[in-house]
């Protein structure tokens, strides 16, 4: 039996972070390809730091010849989602900083296995979903990404101007009976403009925008707050700390309240299964949960490179599912085609969707009309129920 009362704490960081504005790019340079063509490969890896930003990795097209063609874009990809994200500093600025490109042809030995539908690689990676949030979220992370996604929101309405990109947000929840029901701190750290302002000056201008998306009766007189605890924090994004795509791989999926396979998702197509299946599992995991078959679902798929079928599929609800976890699992063997080819055509993945997801979480998301977030849609709940009868 799982504990039912604790204290559980996820951390997000926003789209300004060093290895999110990675993410961004690195996902921006993927949906570029996807819009030119749908089955273009593309295993993007961006750098960043004081006044640069180096991109690397491996492309292919159907007709490799037009590669030359796209990579004279990729600078200016990388300058509108700094420009985006706000970055304007003396040391990195969208129009001033270097963009160096490395991208080069798709090994053809990763390719050959590819292109006979195989996995783009071994690996494992693990779906999640627990009926602690409307979204099937674990709440520490999920409302740790709504902290920042609405700071970022009226920084860039222009509503708060003193605040800038890079920040980072923690969330500690007190659980009772397995339910949250006390934040018992809130930990903020947020970039701001150069004039010196204290922690308390900070305070004031975030705790209203924090109070507003976190339910009003989880903050009490007893909740800490830790706002830029450690003073002034003008010097933020790459040239502050170096960033990476991939570092952030639990704020991208369940702060740690479920397990992570391992693999980054940014800046990867879906033939690689360490993005495609990571949200097959995700997908089946909040249909198992809505569909009341379990309280709380983690599922693992695995595969090796080149072979389409997945090696396992192992489901596990905690002691609260009302099916029995073997039936699950061959339910949902039953219900979706999970070959690399399968889930991309089940949820719609060869689409420039991606750039959309490099902050504030790939999971947690509403499905949007034009394919995004497809793997947040509740509708295998019928026919999960029907293959367990």
């Amino acid at each position: 039996m799982s504990r039912q009362n604790y204290i559980f704490t996820s951390e997000s960081v926003s789209e300004g972070h060093p290895d999110k504005v990675c993410d961004r790019i690195s996902d921006a340079v993927l949906d570029a390809f996807l819009t030119e063509e749908e089955t273009a490969r593309v295993a993007c890896e961006t750098f960043a730091t004081s006044g640069m930003v180096v991109i690397g990795g491996e492309v292919g097209l159907s007709e490799q010849e037009r590669l030359k063609d796209y990579m004279g874009r990729i600078g200016q990809i990388a300058r509108d989602c700094i420009r985006d994200i706000g970055y304007e500093q003396e040391h990195f600025h969208w129009n001033t900083c270097h963009v160096l490109n490395f991208l080069h042809e798709q090994s053809a030995h990763i390719a050959q296995g590819v292109d006979r539908e195989g996995a783009g690689d071994q690996g494992i990676m693990f779906g999640y979903a627990v009926e602690e949030t409307p979204d099937l979220m674990p709440a520490p992370i999920q409302y740790a990404h709504a902290i920042l996604r609405r700071l970022a929101e009226v920084r860039k309405s222009g509503a708060e101007p003193s605040l800038r990109p890079d920040a980072k947000s923690q969330l500690s929840i007190r659980y009772e009976d397995g339910k949250p029901v006390e934040v018992t701190s809130v930990v903020l750290s947020t970039q701001h403009a150069e004039e010196s302002q204290s922690s308390d000056d900070i305070r004031a201008i975030v705790e209203p925008h924090i109070r507003d998306v976190l339910p009003t009766e989880w903050v009490t007189d007893k909740t800490e707050w830790w706002v830029n605890p450690t003073g002034t924090f003008v010097i933020g994004g790459p040239d502050g700390d170096a960033g990476l795509t991939g570092r952030k791989i639990i704020v991208d999926t369940y702060g740690g309240a479920a397990p992570h396979g391992g693999g980054a998702f940014s800046g990867k197509d879906p033939t690689k299964v360490d993005r495609s299946a990571a949200y097959a599992a995700r997908y089946l995991a909040k249909n198992i949960v809505a569909a009341g078959m379990a309280k709380r679902c983690s599922l693992q798929l695995s595969y090796a490179i080149g072979v389409a079928k997945p090696l396992s599929i192992y489901v596990d609800t905690y002691g609260t599912g009302a099916i029995d976890e073997v039936a699950i699992e061959r339910a949902v063997a039953s219900v979706m085609d999970l070959t690399p080819r399968g889930i991309r055509t089940h949820l719609g993945l060869n689409r420039p969707i991606y750039q959309r997801t490099a902050a504030y979480g790939h999971f947690g998301r509403d499905p949007e009309a034009d394919g995004g977030f497809s793997w947040e849609r509740t509708d295998l709940v019928e026919a999960l129920k029907k293959a367990v009868r």
